[in-house]
């Protein structure tokens, strides 16, 4: 039987041992760790936040796989290489993904917010509802999980945009791309998802340039990276009204100081 080695290069030793325990059920594949001679002969690269000298140590790679969704916990020596990169591709966690968006759209379309302040001030009063073909999300960032949120949403009835670096076309979305477009696709919105992946100019995105292109009372649920925002333009969008909530699936500094 011929064997395979695979390097798994995690930041994470829990990690690390879940990963080379899977491995271990395929006698063809041997799983080795990046400080063993073995990982100079691997073949492949299984990684989540890898030492930078990664393809240093493993010369002779033909691949390597992230271990989890996104690329931004690779270093930048990989996109540099011609080695072939593959992505996390999963359908529970696409999904999961769509049902925490549709969680914030209803959250604030349906002002869950006003319902739990009646509840704790001892109120019975009713307030407009809004339907969801009145209601205008926008989905920034249209690539396998984006791209899927959007259509999701616009099946239940939404109206939906999208914005993406690139041309896109999706059914039920009117899609926006590119800089020039981007003023017009932020302008007509209730809620603003962020889908988008990290990069170099992506980081910082969610800030006073984009947010002040929001309609006033408009809100924000960030499911991409918390080094997507600038917290304090963030904080200031929220003080100021421009901003009447905000769903945030991660911050830029994990845990939050006490």
């Amino acid at each position: 039987m011929t064997q395979f080695t695979i390097v798994v290069d995690c930041n994470d030793p829990q990690y690390t041992r879940e990963i080379c325990a899977a491995f271990a059920l395929f006698p063809e594949v041997k799983a080795v760790l990046p400080e063993e001679p073995a990982a100079r002969e691997a073949q492949y690269a299984c990684c989540w936040f890898p030492d930078p000298q990664l393809l240093a140590r493993s010369p002779q790679l033909k691949l390597i796989q992230a271990a989890s969704a996104g690329v931004d916990h690779l270093p930048a020596s990989v996109f540099a290489s011609d080695v072939p990169l593959c992505r996390v591709v999963d359908e529970d966690f696409r999904h999961g993904m769509f049902e925490y968006a549709l969680w914030g759209v209803l959250w604030f379309q349906r002002r869950f917010d006003r319902a739990l302040a009646h509840q704790r001030e001892r109120v019975w009063k009713m307030y407009p509802q809004r339907a969801a073909a009145d209601y205008h999300v926008g989905v920034m960032g249209l690539g396998e999980i984006g791209g899927y949120i959007a259509s999701q949403l616009a099946a239940l009835g939404y109206r939906v945009s999208g914005w993406a670096r690139s041309e896109k076309s999706l059914a039920g979305v009117r899609c926006y791309h590119g800089e020039a477009q981007a003023g017009e696709f932020l302008g007509q919105l209730d809620a603003l998802i962020n889908v988008l992946p990290l990069t170099g100019q992506t980081r910082g995105i969610l800030a006073h340039p984009l947010l002040q292109q929001l309609p006033d009372g408009a809100s924000l649920i960030n499911c991409g990276r918390g080094e997507h925002m600038v917290n304090q333009d963030v904080l200031e969008a929220l003080d100021s009204g421009k901003l009447s909530g905000a769903v945030l699936d991660a911050l830029p500094v994990e845990p939050l100081p006490q």
